[in-house]
């Protein structure tokens, strides 16, 4: 096979495997928006979104909801998820599972923090916050963790309504924690956004590597429901 052949067949596996995709997406995306914030290019951005959510959108009924919804990343509530998850998900330790990627997520989080030491945005916060900015904790947490449940809901759950609300809800509630981290003027829209990215990466790498250990579909084998008849032609 020539050089040119064997990159076509790379390329040809890589776009077939829609995991690979949104991994490389998630993480293209992250080092543009680090690489705009070390020149200041997205400051134009964040101050656009800042002015629509902040300064147009807080209302007095609001702010509480926007408070209550970031608490849902917050980790008294996500303990109680875990417990939750422990009891009624599949598999045998889906809580454990759900806890060591919180945990390391949360840890990615720290790090990268650290690495890039962007304030937060001064002036507009409702609530008192410390530590830097990018990336978005609440944003990353959430979306590492309500996006984990998205996962084993879509792939072992057998109704399909229940994967479609399922997969909606967890969605809508990853979006909204995301939103009142800015209305709560605690991060710029670059930091939700870079948080999302981040745990978008990562949820590609646990669920292929990490969360299959812990988890079994309902029947105890090893397809999920609705991929036995066509699990040959599908790439993760």
């Amino acid at each position: 096979m020539t050089q040119d052949k064997r990159k076509a067949s790379a390329i040809a596996r890589l776009v077939q495997s829609r995991r690979a995709m949104l991994v490389l997406v998630a993480v293209l995306v992250f080092i543009w928006l680090l690489f705009e914030i070390k020149t200041d290019d997205i400051m134009r951005l964040d101050a656009a979104a800042y002015s629509l959510v902040v300064m147009h959108m807080r209302t007095a009924w609001l702010t509480p909801i926007m408070q209550s919804i970031s608490d849902l990343a917050y980790p008294v509530v996500l303990v109680v998820m875990l417990l939750v998850i422990e009891v009624f998900a599949p598999g045998r330790r889906p809580g454990l599972c759900a806890a060591v990627n919180l945990v390391l997520a949360t840890l990615l989080n720290l790090l990268l923090k650290t690495l890039v030491q962007r304030p937060r945005p001064e002036g507009y916060r409702l609530v008192a916050e410390s530590g830097f900015s990018f990336p978005s904790g609440h944003s990353m947490v959430a979306m590492a963790f309500y996006g984990l449940l998205i996962w084993m809901v879509w792939r072992y759950e057998k109704d399909a309504l229940v994967r479609w609300l399922g997969v909606i809800g967890f969605g809508l509630v990853i979006v909204l924690v995301g939103l009142s981290r800015i209305y709560l003027g605690v991060h710029y829209a670059s930091d939700v956004l870079a948080g999302f990215c981040a745990s978008i990466a990562w949820l590609g790498v646990y669920t292929k590597l990490l969360a299959p250990i812990f988890l079994t579909p309902r029947d105890g084998s090893r397809d999920a429901p609705g991929e036995k008849d066509d699990s040959a032609g599908r790439k993760d």
